[in-house]
């Protein structure tokens, strides 16, 4: 059944910024409303920035209404202005049709199945000519209004095309549709998009005669200023391949501490009970860092799944909690090293213990590496060697016949990889 707790739940989250007319909304969602967000296709994947607009659908859900997500196949062959310095370099069509392919599943992994459409507007926009998209639907803008706009505004004094000029248009095109096949009633997006979004509860009363309703949620960065979805490495991406689950799992257990209880609020399903509880965990015993792991592993076990949040776990654990490396996956376990000092070697000869120390870093010479060794503070895949004795690497150090991890004392340590494999 709908609910009309959805704008409190909103407002509680973070995840509401701006209303078109918060009073008719809160009306009209004592029946089930249709929400729809849109997401352009300018990746392979989605990154973790869009998952605020993804979380937004899913409490609308949550809360008994319908989702209607696009997957802007039409609309990411023109670039959207909004936010954006300078022009985007444009795609071919092949290439957007494949990434619309890819966003789409990630979509459907995030929202609830029965209650989830999704749309790729160039099913409509890419069937229009030019004589019908300037007769029929431009002819309800007049460029005054349009240059009011903040998405166009923003960019006159450095440039702006005609094509992406027209890209409000289009946006606001879509809301007609979905108004039309689905009884859309509701548009969500960032607050970057507001101008873009009003642009659509026009048209459609132009269009259609119907009152529609939009809704924003600010836009995120981190205590300290920073833009929200990167990292050292760049952005964090919701594909595996573009960035591992371990990887995943780092930049969320990594928030800055005033972010976490944030966070949790907007990036996880856990119920208002839940999170209030966590966070007084979180304060109480900050060094515990219980509120950071739970964000990790509520966020990470939505993207990537259970087992693969167990296996990060795991290795995260072996790593740094000094449990058996031999029982955490090898394939987590080479993505959590993959900033350690490394070197490769052929198992059929490999060096003596003491010449991979100082290859490593580990060690500044092989005096140092002998005296480390005899001192009892050194490690091969978690086992401490004892004092005194003189290792030697075997074959069967490789876990998985790929990788070895040397460790000085409790947190310097260095990886052994197998050449080829």
């Amino acid at each position: 059944m709908p609910t009309t707790d959805l704008i409190a739940d909103l407002e509680w989250r973070g995840l509401l910024k701006q209303c078109s007319d918060l009073e008719a909304l809160k009306e009209s969602l004592k029946t089930q409303q249709t929400f729809y967000c849109g997401f352009d296709p300018t990746a392979d994947s989605l990154h973790i920035g869009n998952l605020l607009p993804l979380m937004a659908l899913r409490r609308v859900q949550e809360h008994g209404h319908k989702a209607i997500a696009i997957v802007g196949g039409g609309t990411g062959l023109i670039g959207d202005p909004s936010g954006k310095a300078n022009e985007r370099t444009l795609n071919t069509p092949e290439t957007v049709a494949e990434f619309v392919k890819r966003i789409e599943v990630q979509i459907r992994s995030i929202l609830i199945p029965e209650q989830t459409i999704i749309e790729d507007n160039a099913s409509w926009i890419c069937k229009l000519s030019a004589v019908e998209l300037l007769r029929d639907v431009g002819k309800n803008f007049t460029i005054a209004w349009m240059l009011a706009k903040e998405s166009v505004s923003a960019r006159l004094e450095s440039g702006i095309s005609f094509t992406e000029f027209t890209y409000m248009i289009l946006q606001s095109y879509d809301f007609v549709v979905l108004n039309e096949r689905h009884g859309c009633t509701v548009q969500i997006g960032g607050s970057d998009q507001w101008g873009n979004m009003t642009a659509g509860i026009d048209l459609v009363r132009k269009m259609r005669g119907q009152q529609t309703y939009v809704v924003t949620f600010p836009l995120i960065t981190t205590s300290s200023g920073k833009k929200f979805g990167k990292s050292e490495a760049g952005a964090i991406w919701m594909d595996a391949t573009k960035t591992s689950p371990y990887a995943f799992y780092q930049f969320w257990v990594n928030s800055e501490d005033p972010d976490v209880p944030r966070f949790l609020r907007q990036f996880t399903l856990l119920s208002h009970e839940e999170i209030e509880a966590v966070e007084a965990e979180h304060n109480a015993r900050p060094e515990l860092r219980s509120g950071h792991k739970r964000l990790a592993a509520e966020v990470t076990r939505m993207v990537h799944g259970e087992d693969e949040l167990q296996k990060v776990i795991l290795a995260s654990q072996a790593l740094f909690g000094g449990a058996d490396l031999a029982t955490a996956d090898v394939g987590t376990l080479i993505e959590a090293t993959a900033s350690a000092p490394s070197t490769e070697v052929d198992l059929a000869s490999i060096p003596q213990i003491a010449d991979l120390l100082v290859t490593l870093g580990l060690a500044t010479s092989k005096g140092d590496a002998g005296r480390l060794m005899k001192g009892g503070g050194f490690y091969i895949n978690n086992a401490q060697v004892a004092a005194g004795a003189t290792p030697t690497l075997t074959p069967e150090n490789f876990l998985g016949g790929r990788l070895c991890i040397l460790r000085k004392g409790k947190k310097s340590y260095a990886t052994v990889r197998v050449a080829g494999v």
